[in-house]
């Protein structure tokens, strides 16, 4: 498994980082178990920056989780329950979708909770971070 990392300011407080798997980096397109690749972004009120491409080079399940060490929540088409499980377990949140959504839609959904009142699941992952 390799990334390709794009250097960027410290994070930012309050900030998500997000995985996104997918094929074209525009779209949630992909099935956990089969995805190639994940976008990853720090996603914060007020700024959002890509800072890698997460490839998958072999289809293994754990690789994979390891892989989105320290991620706070990864987006898919879909999972596997052991998989979720494995995910859920190492502290990242998981969001399905069952058609592809674009990228940008997302990101501006999250900064949106960002900038109201986030639901419970993200102001659970910001206070640990802060912790």
């Amino acid at each position: 498994m390799s990334s390709i990392k794009i250097t960027t300011n410290d994070s930012q407080e309050g900030s998500l980082k997000v995985a996104f798997a997918t094929t074209d980096l525009e779209n949630i397109d992909s099935h956990f178990g089969s995805a190639k690749q994940f976008a990853v972004y720090e996603i914060s009120k007020s700024a959002t920056t890509m800072c890698e491409i997460k490839k998958v080079l072999e289809k293994d399940t754990d690789k994979a989780v390891a892989l989105l060490e320290g991620i706070d929540i990864v987006y898919f088409t879909n999972v596997g329950a052991i998989a979720a499980a494995k995910l859920i377990n190492n502290g990242i949140f998981t969001i399905k979708y069952k058609e592809i959504v674009g990228i940008e839609e997302e990101i501006k959904k999250l900064k949106d909770m960002l900038n109201s009142n986030p639901p419970p699941f993200i102001k659970k992952i910001i206070e640990k971070k802060a912790s």
